[in-house]
This record gives C-alpha cells, structure tokens and sequence, in this order.
C-alpha cells in the first residue's frame, strides 16, 4: 500500500524538507501533491486523491486550521488522515486542531517519528507496514 500524501506549507523548503524526511521514513509513497496555503490545499483535495494530509498551521490566504475544518466539514475529506507538521507553541491552538481530529508532529522531527504517527493515524499495522515476519520453529528453522 503506497500512500498518496498532499504537503501543506507556505515554506518551499519546508514542503522540500517534510518531503524528504517522508521519503527517509521508509513509509510507501504513491504521489506527493503540494501546496502553498489552506486555499490550495482544498484545491488539490477536490482534483486528486490523498490518503494523509501534512499540514502547516501558519500561513497566510487560509491558515492550516482553517482548511482543517473545512476538510473535516466535507464529506468527502472528513476522515481523511492530517498530521499538523509545525512549531505551533500555543497550548490552545493546538487543543483546537486536535479536537479536530489531527495529530501534531513538531518541528524539526525525525524520520521515525514521522513514520510512527503516519502509520498510527492510517491504521496501518506494523505487520501490514512491514510485512510478514517469519518465525522460526523449535528446530530455528524459519
């Protein structure tokens, strides 16, 4: 299962480095959309399909939170995967975006970090991410 992620950051190179540290990860990766602020965000969600969303909370046109709350008053998004990838320090916002159903991933982050909570937020199971383990019999044979 490879996932189809959209990156939300007003940062090029924020978006370059979440990119990265994704592909670092070890998560499957289908294709990775981009976006510059909320309002695009909802542009590329209403043309591609996206199985996780990345998110910036600050950014101008339309911060994360907002397009948060839009995603989730859609029906077609409203259970989509968002992790909030930021340097949020307000306790209330981030309150905010959690009861909104997102995760929070602060910056900077390690790659397991971020393959952690993807696979904790999609559901995926260890097994599935990483196969069948094989286990050896009383001999040690496998």
């Amino acid at each position: 299962m490879a996932f189809n992620v959209l990156v939300v950051d007003d940062s090029a190179v924020m978006r370059q480095m979440v990119i990265r540290t994704l592909k670092m990860s070890g998560v499957p990766l289908g294709t990775i959309h981009e976006a510059a602020n909320g309002e695009e965000g909802l542009a590329v969600l209403s043309r591609q399909w996206v199985d996780l969303l990345l998110l910036d909370v600050n950014m101008p046109v339309m911060n994360g939170e907002e397009m948060l709350r839009r995603v989730r008053a859609s029906p077609e998004t409203e259970s989509l995967p968002v992790i909030v990838v930021s340097t949020e320090g307000s306790d209330t916002r981030l309150s905010a975006l959690l009861a909104l159903g997102a995760s929070i991933v602060r910056k900077p982050f390690a790659p397991e970090t971020l393959r952690d909570t993807i696979l904790r937020v999609t559901g995926v199971s260890d097994a599935e991410y990483y196969g069948a383990v094989p286990v050896a019999n009383d001999s040690g044979d496998f």
